[in-house]
């Protein structure tokens, strides 16, 4: 069986494998400053700025499994974007009809699979589809761990236009990536995250935050272990003992027998019983314990009072805090129903290929749930507002109808997507005359006014 023919990529992996193993072995202790966590629990994450994906992955899917923040901010984050769950829309009815039968495929199960990619994307940055076509043209979709992906092939004058995904150093084991020209059985999409410019891969939410999130682990476990010593403590026999011998014996007696709780205890007056504690401060530590949890919060932009840390004493605080959240948390949302949009009309591009009655060219969209009731309260007081204005200009032909539309959406903070119905104006009504009162008729004299 001929050798695999070691390349740069290879030699370069050997190389930062033997530089991680000598700094492990000349480490002095197992615990460092930027160990995950403590008593040496990963050793792969002593250098945090050597930038080597795969240790970042696993590292972030380690955090996940043992660390319950890290694993909450994953949970929140997937709770925001997907929800109860989302759907995926198309305006031609045939079209709609197979993207209902790939989701609903006992093979796809994207309803369910898509908390996991989530999560994915949270952890890695990088979400990796392989795509199983059959000859009818359904594909089966499948995400690969980022951790399997050694490397990203680009053309030579376009890094975004990405060839291939190998799965090894040499390169000879790969996939292929998407191309929309070719009839392919198999074949990648690749999305990032987070994604530098003139970089192929993406970062996720979570690595940021490991090396301090297993900083506050260690001050909390620090915390619990010394207010658990704290209430240790030893019992100390004074007395005068003949000699040496007859004290060895008396020790040796009493760790044989060692007096239980609420047991009664008789001794004579030549011993002398006493405690012996340690003598460890417990102070309040609770403002370094919220200055670490309040900088891991902020790297990833939830409010303290998600994680039972209030911030403030009144609720419009709380609600001021989470403006910020929720428009990262919507735009990280819209990212995201974008990836299921361009699964969705692979799909159905390879569905045609193969003689399918869908239109690649229809419109596909994802609805979702809304990232926070309390914005749908305002927007629709907002339209409230507006609407009788803006509908009293159009009835004057003070604007016009697409204007009219636009300003509607506008306010709604939804898209208008430029279709103008036929609206029907509302008739004024024309504010009749006053006409003058009529002139009072003479009123004929009365008789005693007469006989006066």
């Amino acid at each position: 069986m001929p050798q695999k023919r070691e390349t740069i990529s290879s030699l370069k992996r050997q190389l930062s494998n033997a530089n991680d193993a000598l700094e492990m072995a000349l480490a002095v202790s197992p615990i460092t400053d930027n160990n995950f966590f403590p008593n040496g629990l990963s050793g792969n994450y002593t250098d945090r700025n050597s930038w080597d994906r795969k240790k970042i992955f696993s590292e972030s899917l380690r955090a996940w499994r043992v660390s319950p923040i890290a694993r909450r901010i994953v949970r929140l984050i997937r709770s925001f974007i997907i929800g109860k769950g989302i759907e995926i829309k198309c305006d031609d009815e045939a079209t709609q009809k197979f993207i209902n039968e790939w989701t609903k495929n006992h093979l796809n199960k994207l309803h369910k699979n898509l908390k996991r990619w989530k999560e994915e994307d949270t952890r890695t940055g990088n979400l990796f589809f392989l795509f199983t076509v059959t000859d009818n043209g359904m594909s089966y979709v499948r995400a690969v761990p980022a951790e399997q992906i050694e490397e990203i092939l680009t053309a030579e004058n376009d890094i975004e236009q990405e060839i291939r995904y190998t799965k090894d150093a040499t390169g000879s084991d790969f996939y292929e990536a998407y191309d929309p020209n070719k009839d392919q059985t198999s074949f990648m999409l690749h999305f990032a995250s987070n994604q530098p410019v003139g970089s192929s891969w993406g970062e996720g939410d979570l690595p940021p935050l490991l090396v301090w999130i297993g900083r506050f682990s260690t001050w909390l476990e620090d915390r619990v272990r010394l207010n658990h010593f704290r209430n240790a403590f030893m019992y100390i026999v004074r007395g005068k003992y003949a000699s040496e011998t007859e004290r060895k014996n008396r020790e040796k007696q009493l760790n044989a027998n060692p007096p239980k709780p609420g047991s009664v205890l008789v001794t004579s007056e030549s011993e002398a019983w006493g405690i012996l504690s340690a003598a460890l401060d417990s102070f309040d530590a609770s403002v370094d314990g919220q200055a670490i949890k309040r900088h891991i919060l902020s790297g990833v932009g939830f409010p303290m009072h998600w994680f039972a840390e209030p911030e403030g004493s009144t609720r419009t605080t709380a609600e001021a805090a989470g403006t910020p959240t929720f428009r990262t948390l919507e735009e990280e949302q819209g990212d995201f129903f974008e990836i299921i949009a361009d699964l969705a009309r692979v799909a159905v591009e390879v569905r045609q290929r193969a003689g399918g009655k869908v239109n690649p060219a229809a419109k596909i969209w994802v609805e979702g749930p809304d990232i926070t009731e309390r914005d749908n309260a305002t927007l629709a007081l907002a339209l409230g507002r507006a609407y009788p204005n803006l509908a009293d200009l159009f009835d004057r032909d003070a604007i016009q109808p697409e204007e009219f539309m636009r300003l509607v959406y506008k306010t709604f903070a939804e898209v208008w997507d430029d279709k103008t119905p036929n609206i029907k104006k509302k008739p004024l009504v024309k504010t009749a005359e006053i006409a003058p009162p009529p002139d009072p008729e003479p009123q004929e004299p009365n008789q005693d006014e007469e006989s006066q």
